[in-house]
């Protein structure tokens, strides 16, 4: 693999083709906020607005704001859908709605903790882009209600019986590894570091398990013992891995190799786990057990599954020097180009059945928005734009 043809493929499909469908497509010019139900050829197909891809939009277009270049567009694009988050997103008290009509009328209630989730990562990165104070607080006071909020996520809105079953998801720790690096200029070194101690227990000690052959499981029991049911028994190994590239840059950040090596070894094993040896690519659902999951499209192949596990591997190999890293990187990276890549129209796909052909054509969605494709080529471009110049610099050191 030539690294640096790769890295000039990943930012130029950034910068040059899914970035600009959003940019174009999406924006909401009458009433404010994104689209994101957008067909093959980015037609709208659904007016509605969910929150958490609200949120996502926002956060992308303010990173690359601050991260990639200061283009005023992106700059526009990110506050005017703050702005509409600001007005219409929540109740008054900062509980973020689930989803909106077009004008911004709430559809479903507060349930969603990744309403909350997106809301803080959108208003932390754009108080960075702007400096807005009032952005800033949002981020901070969402924060908060968030970790009020992490032994009952769904509050009143929770529909499970009380007291029966009480299993605890390893989703809300997952994001809040990510999150509270999103924040950090927002929060004090004391308090950073008790939230990333806290979430590194819960994804290390408590989801992962040793005993299952080193694989993470999504939901646990109350105690953190295992719970032989459907919740209990499923495995959602695209969540694992993703959750060990936040891990890596925790370790980073922290200063622990530790950490770093441990969610190599996780990658790798979760990748071995959940590939489907028959027709390649990462299933969706898996149940521990080997029993039927509940979920009727756990054979489908998902886009963020991949390219979340892109970014776990490249980082691997950028980290530790890990050669299995990169060799699965080059096996994952030509099945993602091939069969999730539309070659006649901007962005990409995201529904596979298991055999790899397109199950729906769509480019945006309920669940798919401006945020995983694009975050996952940013990801990978940075991440191989750092290993060729760490090649360059030890070439020339050699050669002193």
């Amino acid at each position: 693999m030539d690294l640096h043809q790769l890295e000039k493929k990943y930012r130029n499909e950034l910068l040059n083709n899914v970035i600009p469908f959003w940019l174009q497509k999406s924006q909401d010019t009458e009433f404010g906020g994104y689209f994101t139900c957008l067909d093959r050829q980015g037609n709208i197909f659904d007016t509605d607005k969910f929150i958490w891809l609200q949120g996502r939009q926002v956060w992308m277009f303010s990173m690359l704001y601050n991260k990639v270049e200061k283009r005023q567009e992106w700059l526009d694009c990110a506050i005017q859908g703050a702005e509409f988050l600001k007005k219409y997103g929540h109740d008054g008290n900062l509980n973020w709605y689930f989803s909106l009509d077009r004008e911004g009328n709430p559809l479903v209630e507060p349930y969603n903790i990744f309403s909350y989730t997106f809301a803080t990562m959108a208003f932390g990165q754009l108080s960075l882009a702007t400096g807005n104070q009032e952005y800033a607080d949002i981020a901070k006071r969402t924060f908060d209600i968030i970790l009020s909020k992490r032994d009952n996520p769904k509050g009143k809105w929770n529909k499970v019986h009380a007291g029966t079953r009480s299993l605890k998801s390893f989703s809300l720790p997952m994001i809040l590894c990510n999150l509270s690096l999103e924040i950090e200029h927002l929060l004090d070194e004391e308090f950073l570091k008790k939230t990333s101690d806290e979430c590194l227990h819960e994804v290390l000690e408590v989801f992962y398990r040793p005993e299952l052959g080193g694989i993470i499981v999504e939901n646990v029991n109350a105690d953190g013992s295992l719970s032989d049911t459907f919740d209990g028994r499923l495995i959602n190994p695209g969540h694992g891995i993703e959750s060990m590239w936040f891990i890596m840059d925790l370790g980073v950040r922290l200063n622990r190799p530790d950490l770093i090596d441990k969610a190599v070894k996780i990658t790798l094993r979760m990748i071995d786990y959940g590939w489907d040896k028959e027709h390649g690519g990462i299933f969706y659902f898996m149940d521990r057990k080997g029993f039927p999951p509940q979920q009727l499209e756990w054979d489908q192949k998902l886009w963020w599954v991949h390219i979340e596990t892109l970014i776990s591997l490249i980082k691997g190999y950028q980290l530790t020097g890990s050669e299995e890293c990169l060799a699965l990187f080059e096996k994952i990276h030509d099945y993602t180009w091939k069969h999730f890549k539309d070659p006649e129209h901007p962005e990409w796909w995201g529904y596979l059945n298991r055999q790899g052909e397109v199950l729906l054509d769509l480019k945006g969605g309920k669940w798919k928005g401006c945020f995983h494709v694009p975050r996952g080529l940013y990801q990978v471009w940075k991440t191989l734009e750092k290993i060729n110049i760490e090649k360059q610099e030890t070439l020339l050191l050699n050669a002193i």
